[in-house]
């Protein structure tokens, strides 16, 4: 059957079963959640014929054993969102051992549900680079990669489709990296929607997450119509890492301002002002020294409004509020219960993979409770990014454990209490 055939007939068949009630609560209710890591030792393509290399899969099996999920688990988390790296499934390097690849998919998920946590398993395409040559970049730009996603959603859907609907939620692409700008044609609603059928064509139990497109932001998915995809088993998932002044400090793949920003701390507002200033005033001396001269009068300008915008404690409550209010607006208005509502990452760098600044464990706790408080006000679930690695909150890198500021935050905030949903 031709895949155009494949996926209209799945799209026809989800909605003739599911109906359009987007007020009902999904099966799969997550509240409290973690990221795990993806991969941890980035193995270069040219590897990933090799059994030693790829598996276990997800790599952080490697690290995180039953012992620790359990102590996930008594830390608050009722779920983890599992980031799966599509790529190896996109590669003819990697094609004798993809069968292997599924079924260790599948008992990754067993083995978190084995300990009591419910698991998202979060298809996390990330972008291509000169050891890997398939990414985010490439599927999107080529049709023909696109509809090989789109099987590989199809086929992990069908792998994970007998697991318990409760326990088990599938997201069909992490962060969907389209409709950036301000084109008046968007090309993300329509494939959200094949790899929508192509999901529930091979899992009809399951919860599906779906979400807006340029990385899931909160604006994104409030350009989505929840009638495109009528079905009454969904979670609607967004991103929000505001304020990025903040929270990115020193990453050095974030663009060409955020790499000289270091020392800031959360909130502004809990030093003095002769204090903020004088940390302002050491990254503006950073960017005369190290920017490229075209770009110093406009990063200098840059730093002076994105600091303006927080240096309050009510500028920077409500410039964090913005995402929330913007899909609650959205929900109210398309009927999604808040209930159905993820807010799927969020978090504040701990440090860049080799360098030296680190973002003090004092500043990473209040952000991630503040936002989690701001998620649950709304009656939304969130999970914070993420285990390990830069944004870690459990361990660092080479597993280090972290500083325990951010895991006692969150082991001490009162049960979930959310607003009733209007039917």
């Amino acid at each position: 059957m031709a895949l155009r055939d494949f996926t209209i007939k799945a799209g026809v068949m989800a909605m003739v079963m599911l109906g359009a009630s987007s007020a009902q609560a999904a099966t799969f209710q997550p509240g409290r959640g973690i990221n795990l890591d993806i991969w941890t030792t980035w193995p270069a393509e040219s590897e990933w014929d090799r059994p030693d290399v790829l598996l276990p899969f997800p790599e952080w099996r490697r690290t995180v054993d039953k012992p620790k999920l359990e102590a996930l688990k008594k830390a608050g988390f009722d779920f983890v969102r599992m980031p799966v790296d599509p790529a190896p499934f996109l590669s003819d390097r990697a094609k004798d051992l993809h069968d292997r690849l599924f079924q260790e998919v599948l008992e990754s998920v067993r083995l978190v549900n084995a300990v009591g946590l419910k698991v998202i398993v979060d298809m996390h395409l990330i972008a291509s680079n000169a050891s890997r040559g398939v990414g985010m970049k490439e599927v999107m730009e080529s049709p023909p990669r696109f509809d090989a996603y789109v099987d590989i959603v199809r086929r992990m859907a069908d792998t994970l489709k007998d697991e318990d609907p409760a326990m088990l939620a599938f997201e069909p692409m992490n962060e969907p990296q389209v409709d950036c700008d301000d084109s008046p044609i968007a090309i993300w609603p329509e494939r959200q929607k094949r790899l929508w059928a192509a999901a529930r064509a091979g899992a009809t139990r399951l919860t599906l997450i779906l979400t807006g497109a340029c990385f899931s932001n909160a604006d994104a998915l409030a350009k989505i119509d929840p009638r495109d995809t009528p079905d009454d088993n969904l979670l609607w998932t967004f991103h929000s890492y505001s304020p990025f002044l903040l929270t990115h400090q020193g990453a050095t793949w974030a663009g060409d301002f955020i790499p000289y920003v270091t020392g800031l701390p959360f909130p502004p507002s809990s030093v003095p002002r002769a204090e903020l200033d004088a940390i302002v005033e050491k990254i503006k001396e950073r960017i005369r020294a190290e920017a490229p001269w075209a770009r110093k009068a406009g990063l200098l300008a840059y730093l002076d409004e994105q600091v303006a915008e927080v240096d309050t404690p009510e500028k920077l409550d409500t410039i964090m509020e913005v995402p929330f209010k913007t899909v609650s607006g959205w929900a109210e208005k398309n009927g999604v219960k808040p209930e159905n509502i993820l807010l799927g990452e969020f978090g504040m760098i701990r440090q860049e993979w080799q360098t030296a600044w680190i973002m003090p464990a004092a500043s990473r706790a209040p952000y991630v409770l503040a936002m989690a408080e701001h998620a649950e006000r709304h009656g939304f679930a969130w999970s914070v990014w993420s285990y390990g690695g830069a944004f870690g909150i459990v361990e660092e890198f080479e597993g280090r454990s972290a500083e325990p500021n951010v895991l006692d935050a969150i082991k001490a905030m009162k049960p979930i209490n959310r607003p009733a949903g209007k039917d």
